[in-house]
């Protein structure tokens, strides 16, 4: 008999209890250059890798800003572990979209395997052949791929006289090869090795047309009829990523008020706690936190009330949603600087948790889906009624 889940009160108390060990852990995680395996069991028996995964098979099944919640959370303890457990955990979610034949392929093997993701799709060249595809490239930014036996790989599939076909792809552990290249300032931890395949067929059921995830009309929601598999994967992908930057900037600040509540300045001998501008810094970021905290979680829970409905949010929705995350992502940040600045050289030091805060949220926002200058042009651009040039959309 299969055990059931764990309910969501219950998911957020044992991400809290992996806080204190994954900080700990957090330079061996660095000097790793990828999670290590204790962590990865850690998170497997606490059951925070299903939490998105249909109950059919033993998840969870919970709303999406469950994700958003525990990614932040475990943030707080280690940067890379969370950006990682963040990505890996949201593939259960689009795994459930795919046809019925590509789920049971993975999941009765065992429905806890984890599957990475590469989703830029210029870099994968796919050709339609008998049964399938065949697919060529190599893709930057597979985070966590050391732990994972499938992943999903973007690519277009172009014929004569036909438009480009964007679809992803699942792809067994095998037919691809992974690439050291990650030697990286930020989330060094995360293992964000490349990932290269060469001209192997993927059969149709292993693909998946954009077009199926952009909202209430994937082919396996006739598995998974429940609302959470509803939602539009890209416009909410965001809110993985932002996840961890949010994490990261709750980090911040209560290492902030604990490092400096009783602080002495080295050259002034006064308490650095008592200079106003130490003060007015600790507040607006306290304040720039709190705001991207509840515009992330506010939004996964409209897009969810659509996704009830059965309503596909409007184009202008969805471009607020990537707009949306992507500045939660750059409140955070701006709250890191904040706080970093006022620290002078005592949060160089590798010792001082702050350091690694600043790399690691720079390193976060710099991810496409974050960068505040492609969403807030988007946004921009189709608010003075220019149609939007985005394949994802």
């Amino acid at each position: 008999m299969r055990k059931a889940a764990p309910h969501y009160p219950e998911i957020l108390e044992r991400a809290e209890r992996l806080v204190p060990t994954l900080a700990a852990r957090a330079r061996e995680t660095e000097a790793l250059r990828r999670i290590p395996d204790e962590t990865i069991a850690d998170l497997r028996a606490s059951g925070l890798f299903r939490i998105l995964q249909p109950k059919r098979v033993g998840g969870a099944e919970l709303p999406y800003d469950a994700l958003v919640r525990v990614t932040a959370i475990l943030a707080r303890g280690c940067g890379s572990t969370a950006w990682v457990y963040g990505n890996l955990a949201n593939h259960d979610f689009m795994l459930a979209m795919w046809p019925a034949e590509a789920q049971k392929q993975v999941w009765s093997e065992s429905s806890d395997q984890l599957i990475g993701s590469a989703l830029m799709f210029p870099p994968g060249r796919a050709t339609k052949v008998a049964g399938g595809y065949r697919l060529t490239g190599r893709w930057k930014f597979s985070s966590g791929i050391d732990a994972c036996t499938w992943i999903m790989l973007g690519g277009i599939a172009s014929a004569d006289g036909e438009l480009p076909d964007y679809r992803v792809f699942l792809v067994p552990q095998g037919e691809y090869d992974t690439i050291d290249t990650w030697h990286a300032a930020g989330l060094r931890g995360t293992g964000s090795k490349d990932v290269l395949v060469s001209d192997i067929f993927i059969p149709e059921h292993l693909t998946l047309a954009v077009a199926d995830m952009k909202g209430c009309g994937a082919p396996g929601a006739a598995l998974n009829p429940g609302p959470l598999y509803r939602l539009p994967v890209f416009d909410m992908f965001p809110y993985v990523v932002a996840a961890t930057a949010l994490g990261l900037a709750q980090g911040a600040v209560a290492f902030f008020i604990e490092e400096t509540r009783h602080r002495v300045t080295s050259y002034t001998t006064t308490l650095m706690s008592d200079h106003s501008t130490t003060q007015l810094r600790l507040g607006e970021a306290a304040s720039a936190v709190e705001a991207a905290e509840l515009l992330l979680l506010a939004n996964c829970q409209a897009a969810m009330a659509a996704a009830v409905a059965s309503r596909v949010p409007g184009i202008d929705e969805k471009i607020r949603l990537r707009r949306d995350g992507a500045y939660a992502a750059k409140l955070c940040t701006h709250a890191v600087d904040l706080l970093f600045e006022a620290g002078g050289g005592e949060f160089l030091y590798e010792e001082k948790p702050m350091q690694r805060f600043f790399r690691d949220v720079h390193a976060a926002q710099s991810h496409y889906a974050l960068t505040w200058d492609v969403a807030a042009a988007a946004a921009g651009k189709f608010m003075l009624g220019i149609s939007p040039d985005i394949a994802t959309l």
